[in-house]
């Protein structure tokens, strides 16, 4: 099965939480039907991608990035590489990757979905967001990556005001699926 396969059962058997994202989910699965290459940074319309909302291992504070780019303070995430086969491979990959913790545990998922411009190609494209969350091991210490400027431990309750609320939802729901558990 290819990425965009995968892509296409992941959000095909997500039901999604509000009419909002499922809205979203509807428009993501129509980009792929019209672009072969939906996955890809190349795919100059938009592409999917991946974030992760890595929590400590009892679930009370979320990792955040400082994106360089964004300049907000933002949960781990990016694009999908030739090697990924699943977009939850892409979820861990990227969230191991910006967090420099190994032994990260994904939640089942996708927990959200989002939808913002970015600015891979000129003037902007569309980052077709697939949003995850991961549990850290006890005792787990992040490493910035050369892809942010800070990383930073917060309070699930306690995201600064210099982030987004997809990151407050996202942390939210992956606290309250840790919990359940």
């Amino acid at each position: 099965m290819s990425l965009h396969d995968d892509a296409r059962a992941v959000l095909t058997g997500w039901a999604a939480p509000t009419p909002a994202e499922e809205t979203l989910r509807e428009q993501f699965l129509a980009h792929l039907d019209v672009h072969e290459n939906g996955m890809w940074r190349a795919c100059v319309p938009g592409h999917l991608t991946a974030t992760t909302a890595v929590l400590s291992h009892d679930g009370t504070r979320v990792l955040l990035t400082l994106h360089p780019k964004a300049g907000m303070w933002l949960p781990m995430g990016g694009h999908c590489e030739i090697t990924d086969v699943t977009l939850a491979s892409v979820a861990l990959r990227e969230a191991t990757e910006e967090s420099g913790i190994s032994g990260l545990v994904l939640l089942d998922g996708p927990l959200a979905l989002d939808r913002h411009k970015v600015w891979c190609h000129p003037p902007h494209s569309w980052h077709l967001d697939v949003e995850y969350g991961a549990i850290a091991p006890p005792g787990a210490e992040a490493v910035i990556s050369d892809e942010s400027l800070d990383l930073r431990w917060f309070p699930v309750e306690e995201i600064p005001e210099l982030s987004d609320e997809a990151t407050r939802r996202l942390a939210r729901r992956a606290r309250a699926l840790l919990s359940a558990a």
